[in-house]
């Protein structure tokens, strides 16, 4: 029996993955506005799947936050700040015309 990575354990607390779903979401979003293309930006309404993803990214960061300041702490929120930056894009992707 080989043993499961924390990744794929849902009620284990993992960076990885909250980092990960988050941006996977801003990837996504990115693909979906035509940013490699040579078009402008548009908006799409597949765009709104990505916000839930994001969403869930922030909230699997924020259950690795300690009770007591540390530096992992100050790391932890930092991850936080950046996620909070990837969902706002996100959103902007999305009502952006």
């Amino acid at each position: 029996m080989f043993p499961r990575s924390p990744i794929f354990r849902l009620r284990s607390r993992s960076l990885f993955r909250g980092v990960m779903l988050a941006l996977m979401a801003l990837a996504a979003s990115l693909r979906l506005a035509g940013v490699p293309g040579d078009n402008a930006p548009h908006a799409s309404p597949w765009q709104i799947l990505a916000v839930p993803f994001a969403c869930w990214g922030m909230v699997e960061t924020a259950r690795c936050l300690g009770r007591r300041w540390s530096l992992y702490h100050a790391g932890v929120l930092i991850l936080l700040y950046s996620e909070l930056m990837i969902l706002a894009l996100v959103l902007f992707l999305w009502i952006y015309p």
